[in-house]
Order: C-alpha cells, then structure tokens, then sequence
C-alpha cells in the first residue's frame, strides 16, 4: 500500500477526506444558519443572541477553511459548491427563525450532528496515527462541548 504526501495511507487518507467532506458541508449550512440566525434575531434577547450568533458565523468560517484545507493536505478536492453541501449535509436549512428559543434550538440541533461526525472522523484518524486531522477535530469537539452547555443553559 502507498502513502500520501504526508506518509498517510492512501486508501485511508480517501476514507477520511470523504468524512471531512461531509463536514465540511454541514459547516457550511451551520455558518449560513449562524449567519441568517444573527440577522433575523429579534425580541428582548436581540443584543446578547445578536452577538452569539456572529461569534458562531466567525468561528464556522475559520473552520470551514480549516477543513478544506485538512482535506487538501490529505490529497483531495474540498466540495466547493452548494449544490455538493445541500446534497451531503445533514444539517437543515434554518430558514425564517427570529425568536430566542428556535433559533437556540436550531444551534443545539446543528452542533449535535457537528459532534457526531466529529467523533467519527475523530475516530479514524486516530486509527490512521493522522494526528493533524485527529488534533484539529479534538479542539473542535472540546470547543462545541462547552458551547452545547452553555446554549442549553439559556433554554432552561
């Protein structure tokens, strides 16, 4: 069996750019979310939720080049269209939401199918020893676990 670039295995380093796609998709809806999210909020939680939803539109943006450029250092081709994202992501569209609790909602949802293939990818690189992939999904995981708490907490 041959190696990639980075002395990954081939067969492998396919396996895990194909989940890496499939994240980076979902990335790609949870930011245009995040992002119809902070233009859309409205209500008395309109200032705090407001500036949570840029954070969480900023934080996706860096990720999502993060990820692309994961899979571009494994040997592959990001998905670079949205056509490619509607197709492989999980995540739903969050369209028309402006009140506190459904939009806090729609974060939780997005953020617990994030964390599932996080996991996942998580999971195979350590199998593989790709410590960059397996570095780069621990941080996030760690990231979105306290961020998971902290959206619960401002629906109880």
């Amino acid at each position: 069996m041959s190696n990639n670039q980075i002395g990954l295995p081939i067969n492998e380093a396919s396996k895990l750019a194909d989940k890496l796609n499939i994240l980076l998709a979902n990335y790609q809806l949870f930011y245009a979310n995040s992002r119809a999210l902070h233009w859309n909020i409205k209500g008395e939680k309109f200032f705090e939720l407001h500036l949570k939803f840029e954070e969480l539109y900023m934080d996706s943006f860096q990720k999502v080049d993060e990820i692309a450029e994961r899979i571009l250092t494994l040997g592959y081709t990001p998905l670079h269209t949205f056509t490619d994202y509607l197709k492989e992501a999980k995540i739903a569209e969050a369209a028309n939401i402006s009140e506190a609790r459904p939009a806090v909602e729609a974060v939780l949802s997005g953020y617990k199918t994030l964390l599932e293939l996080e996991r996942e990818i998580l999971d195979l690189s350590g199998e593989m020893n790709d410590e960059g992939t397996n570095a780069l999904m621990s941080d996030y995981i760690r990231e979105q676990e306290k961020s998971v708490w902290m959206y619960s907490a401002f629906l109880k």
